[in-house]
């Protein structure tokens, strides 16, 4: 109920729920002076002008330390107070949210001695000369003093905590990706460690002079408070840790395995311990975690469907890849006289050789920036350039086609002939399809030419085909080419200068550079 309060009254007053929240602090602080001095006065007989006088003394060096401390916190607010003040958006939101997550702690811990010098000396001082007691009671009341301004720090630390979490959630809601904000804050373990024995400490003296029987014993103050204070870090202090490894010990199996999953490891898992809240997150954990592994599988599954970088792109973008123009070089590789082997081979052998096959060329493919966009029979079509746009395509291209036709030549000799044709030019890149199935691939004349470019090495005797357009984009000059002339493809009204590389200077070792190699280029938006 009072962090849905807090909610509402943050909407409502906006940057001025900043006011609030101070005057919270400044209430709170009044009334815990008061009620300290009320606990007191069970120790002590006080008359009312007495009681009136001390009250109004401890609210003054109250008021006295809340200024010193509202100066700190104003300089080190300014992050969030600018960020509330202006638009709220991404900008300054990271350091609003360090600010706001660390105010509470810095609040009550930073420049501890002001409350020592401006609360609890003078505290100690005033009241044993006010009163008329004996200067041993001094120490009495500045014991008192100091419980109840580590007390009032602790609430003000959790109330802190609670009605600055509207603001944190909506920073929250415009911080970057990938940003941590570890480090920022109090630890858990301190925190229960710091409130739970000051909570027995403090029941313990309140306890004691309701049940006293006669006041007016100063001293019996100082007595109850350091028996409280002894049995809440003796007696209780197990109990104290016992409740606090019962929090964190399922707290720290989630950040164990969370690490586990930040590095890779989907297979790690929460263990259930208990039947409590801890145990229903740790179960929602693995649940989450076991959806997550699920979606790996399906991501690997589909990878090995189509090219990486498609799938990255489908599982980001959605299933319907809106075409774009791209340009791009096509890599069409086939198996020449293929139809005769498969007919004296069976099915099975056919698809064995074909899988042993393209487990050679695909991963030539992948290493120089391409992917097989699709399987054709005995064929491959690779593209380079889309999705992923390459300044270097054509060169990429031309290294991949001269590698395979080596790689082939080295692994099955004379056995088997292949014919490989290049060509460059502008795609459409996007989903095909329809009535529920789709596929991204390429579409244009650009596709058309490089398979009848790919057609022509078996009348021309190459094993590697490119066109003109392929070699006015190549950038590196490390493969020597020689000119095969102009000739007629099916499809294109005019001829087609074409060319071969020199696999033979490339096999020779004649010259560096002959495969482009490294991470592709890409190109920059």
């Amino acid at each position: 109920m009072l962090v849905r309060f807090a909610g509402w009254l943050y909407r409502k007053l906006g940057p001025r729920y900043l006011h609030a929240y101070l005057a919270w602090e400044l209430f709170s602080a009044l009334f815990i002076a008061l009620g300290t001095v009320g606990i007191f006065s069970l120790y002590q007989r006080l008359s009312d002008t007495q009681l009136h006088t001390i009250v109004l003394f401890s609210w003054a060096t109250v008021l006295l330390a809340l200024a010193a401390g509202y100066r700190k916190v104003r300089r080190s607010s300014r992050p969030l107070r600018e960020w509330m003040a202006r638009e709220r958006g991404t900008k300054g939101a990271a350091e609003a949210w360090r600010t706001a997550v660390g105010l509470p702690l810095e609040f009550v811990s930073r420049q501890w001695w002001q409350p020592v010098v401006l609360i609890i000396l003078p505290t100690a001082v005033f009241i044993p000369i006010y009163l008329k007691l004996p200067a041993t009671s001094a120490l009495v009341v500045a014991a008192g003093a100091a419980v109840a301004v580590v007390y009032s720090a602790i609430l003000h630390f959790f109330g802190s905590e609670l009605a600055l979490r509207p603001v944190i959630e909506d920073i929250a809601e415009h911080l970057p990706p990938g940003f941590s904000g570890e480090g920022v804050g109090a630890p858990l373990r301190w925190k229960l460690l710091g409130a739970l024995p000051l909570i027995n400490v403090v029941t313990g003296v309140i306890v004691s002079g309701l049940s006293a029987n006669d006041r007016g014993q100063i001293n019996q103050l100082g007595l109850d408070v350091a028996a409280a204070v002894l049995v809440a870090f003796t007696i209780s202090l197990e109990l104290t840790l016992l409740v606090t490894r019962s929090v964190l010990s399922p707290v720290r199996d989630l950040m164990i395995v969370t690490e586990r999953v930040r590095s890779g490891d989907l297979s790690a898992r929460a263990p259930v311990v208990s039947g409590d809240e801890m145990g229903v997150l740790a179960r929602g954990f693995n649940a989450m975690l076991d959806g997550l592994q699920e979606r790996e599988r399906l991501r690997e599954a589909f990878g090995s469907y189509v090219a990486p970088d498609v799938a990255e792109r489908v599982l980001r973008e959605g299933t319907m890849l809106e075409g774009e123009e791209v340009e791009v070089s096509i890599v069409v590789v086939d198996i020449c006289d293929f139809t005769a082997f498969a007919e004296r081979s069976s099915a099975r052998e056919t698809v064995a050789y074909l899988n042993e096959f393209f487990g050679l060329i695909v991963p030539i493919l992948g290493r120089h920036g391409g992917h097989a966009d699709k399987f054709i029979g005995d064929g491959v079509l690779a593209v380079f350039g889309a999705p992923e746009r390459l300044r270097d395509h054509a060169d990429r291209a031309l290294g991949a086609a001269c590698q395979i036709a080596l790689a082939v030549e080295e692994c099955y000799g004379d056995e088997l002939r292949m014919g490989i044709g290049i060509n460059s030019g502008a795609v459409s890149a996007g989903s095909v399809g329809g009535g529920g199935r789709l596929e991204f691939t390429v579409v244009g004349d650009a596709v058309n030419v490089a398979a009848r470019v790919e057609h022509a090495t078996r009348e021309l005797g190459d094993r590697v085909l490119l066109t003109e357009a392929t070699r006015c984009l190549l950038t590196r000059d490390g493969i020597p080419l020689e000119h095969r002339g102009a000739i007629a493809l099916k499809g294109k009204s005019d001829p087609v200068p074409i060319w071969a590389p020199d696999l033979g200077a490339i096999d020779g070792g004649r010259f560096e550079g002959a495969v482009p190699a490294g991470k592709p280029e890409p190109v920059l938006e």
